[in-house]
């Protein structure tokens, strides 16, 4: 018999590979149906510690109603495909849930009661082409007719598809939301528009303060309040009014009696400023203090004065040319994972803020508090008056004025430790000038004994900014089928949502909520652009400048000389004049070609680093490749030769 060559001993080992390979692949996928293997930077597919904690402490059975229109929905693979996703992540949520949660699958199809329950319990419709609707959502309920429910399962919002599960758990499993009690001068309820808004039915409230009034029960405290309500389970300060004293000394007491706070103070709230311009009858100040209660925590606070940070400074567009190159903007800040105080649970996930005009906290020699700074400034950062930086807003000016001092400034903190009262001569007794503006005179609180120092030690965390609560600076807000979608770019209103949940003393969900965000900035370009701009920037100015006045002139000057030539007597331009012109001529293009190369010279470093990437992605790999394959062929000739010869 003849023996079977090496060539047919190769096929038959790919073939023999080739069923194996195929053989494993089918056992694998009716094994292994929900696995994956997740290798994304924040783990946004693998289920968090904070998600199986929240099912580990489920009490009670929680149903949850998976309404998707199958047959209806089979025509678009996107969705198709992300409802898959959704499914498993479900059957995961099941899987761990020790029992305690029960899913069903319902197939909302076209004229069924399946369709009808889904849309009485609240879900939204995406119409197709055929007129159909397609119901892709989820209603959880619980024992005790408590309800929940995710109208549709956007793809926008995928990144964010643990952290609405688990938050829709989570609210089933609080019988009683906690009491958040708000002290503000700013429009939280009714939005940028303020009262105007509301009157011509167009309030929108600020995205996160719809969230936390989802999540908790929100109570506005009357401005002329006393005390604080015994049922407020936190204090939610938001650039405040000026507190007359018998209002900080309630605030005091409350702190002192163990009640914790979340406090945003500004030295120029631009949403203030923004909502005295806009018509709406708001009286808020522009900038906001505490100063009696800060010094006596143990912390200094200047609202005079504001942080401007040429190294975390935002790229800003400043004219509606798109040829403008973009400038950076210092009182515009962009944090991100490398400012924040990585040990502590409410920044310990964060991935970036945008905050604007902040100010900066400190702690003070002596003081029997602990200061721990949760978000900080580079160390090109410096301090000015909140006035001239008002008054004066070009970017390019105030980077201009920079003076980085190397010393990172505190933005937020949190201030804990044993604490005495703001007021050790006892209860403030109300002026002439704290009487209530209101005609109604404010409910009259029983005489209580003042706490002279605090029960344990406080818990309070502060930020020395307002405008976090803005949308436009952390999330572009569309509408869906009738229904608001909140697609963040920054992680704000995770700040302010994990701070209340420490504070009130709910951990769980501050795992999931920045694990998602999606912001990732050159920041390598971001350096080199802020490097390029403080260096050439006040020559491209220089010659902006100089470009200005030789086209105000030339312009002058051929102005007098049409005025002339029409003028009765017939006169032009002398020849002195015409060369002149084109003197001034000669001049303009001068002045255009080094203003051209300072702005090449700003890009320059950026072009290169380009350059690099793309030599990277598109040649070294090739390169790589076909050095190899002729190093392999060099050394499998110089063996054949070493054969041959033996």
């Amino acid at each position: 018999m003849k023996p079977l060559t090496r060539r047919i001993y190769a096929l038959c080992a790919i073939a023999l590979a080739a069923v194996i390979f195929i053989a494993l692949n089918i056992a694998a996928d009716a094994t292994f149906t929900t696995t994956r293997l997740d290798l994304t930077q924040n783990g946004l597919y693998t289920l968090s510690p904070g998600t199986q904690h929240t099912l580990d402490q489920l009490a009670e059975p929680i149903t949850l109603k998976f309404y998707y229109s199958k047959k209806v929905a089979s025509q678009y693979a996107q969705i198709n495909a992300y409802a898959g996703r959704v499914r498993d992540l479900l059957g995961e949520y099941a899987a761990n849930s020790h029992g305690k949660l029960i899913l069903q699958e319902i197939d909302a199809e076209p004229y069924t009661t399946a369709e009808d329950e889904a849309s009485a319990a609240g879900l939204t419709g995406a119409p197709t082409e055929t007129g159909d609707l397609v119901y892709f959502g989820l209603v959880g309920t619980n024992t005790i007719d408590g309800k929940q429910v995710v109208p549709f399962f956007s793809q926008e919002r995928e990144p964010y598809l643990e952290y609405d599960l688990t938050s829709l758990i989570y609210r089933l499993t609080m019988p009683k939301k906690p009491i958040i009690g708000i002290i503000s001068s700013l429009p939280l309820e009714t939005g940028a528009g303020g009262m105007a808004a509301m009157l011509q039915g167009q309030a929108r409230p600020f995205m996160i303060y719809q969230e936390l009034s989802q999540a908790y029960t929100t109570k506005h405290i009357d401005q002329n309040f006393d005390s604080i309500p015994s049922d407020v389970s936190m204090l939610l300060i938001v650039h405040p009014p000026p507190l007359p004293p018998m209002q900080l000394y309630a605030i005091d007491q409350y702190v002192l009696g163990g009640g914790h706070a979340l406090i945003f103070l500004d030295p120029m709230s631009e949403l203030a400023m923004a909502a005295q311009g806009g018509g709406g009858g708001l009286q808020a100040p522009s900038s906001s203090d505490m100063k009696q209660l800060l010094r006596t925590w143990g912390v200094d606070y200047d609202s005079s004065k504001v942080v401007l940070d040429r190294g975390l400074a935002q790229a800003v567009q400043t004219s509606a040319d798109p040829r403008n190159p973009v400038v950076r903007y210092p009182m515009w800040l962009h944090f991100d994972s490398a400012d924040f105080d990585s040990s502590d649970q409410v920044t310990a996930s964060l991935q970036a803020l945008n905050l604007a005009s902040v100010g900066s906290l400190s702690p003070l020699k002596g003081a029997t508090t602990t200061f721990e700074p949760l978000v900080r400034s580079s160390e090109e950062a410096s301090l000015m008056d909140s006035m001239q930086a008002h008054l004066d807003p070009k970017p390019e000016d105030l980077m201009a004025q920079v003076e980085p001092t190397g010393k990172r400034y505190a933005i937020a903190a949190r201030i804990s430790g044993p604490v005495k009262t703001a007021f050790p001569g006892g209860e403030p007794k109300l002026s002439l000038a704290d009487e209530p503006q209101s005609k109604a005179p404010p409910a009259k609180t029983p005489t209580i004994p003042q706490l002279k120092v605090s029960k344990g030690p406080m818990n309070v965390i502060i930020l020395a900014d307002s405008d976090i609560f803005d949308d436009r600076f952390w999330v572009h807000v569309e509408n869906l089928y009738g229904r608001q979608l909140a697609a963040p770019f920054a992680d704000n209103g995770a700040f302010v949502l994990n701070a209340v949940e420490n504070l009130t003393g709910s951990n769980d969900l501050i795992s999931l909520r920045t694990r998602a965000t999606s912001s990732r900035p050159f920041t390598v370009v971001q350096k080199l652009q802020t490097q390029a701009q403080a260096r050439f920037q006040q020559e491209a100015d220089a010659l902006k400048q100089k470009l200005s006045d030789t086209e105000n002139r030339l312009h002058a000057l051929e102005q007098g000389g049409a005025a002339s030539a029409s003028a009765p007597s017939g006169t032009t331009l002398t020849a002195e004049q015409q060369q002149e012109i084109q003197s001034f001529k000669r001049e303009l293009s001068q002045t255009r070609n080094a203003l051209r190369e300072v702005q090449h010279r700003l890009r320059k470093n950026i072009d290169a680093l380009g350059a690099v990437l793309a030599f990277i992605n598109i040649a070294l790999v090739p390169i790589l490749v076909a050095g190899f394959a002729i190093a392999l062929a060099f050394l499998r000739r110089r063996r054949r030769a070493h054969a041959l010869a033996l």
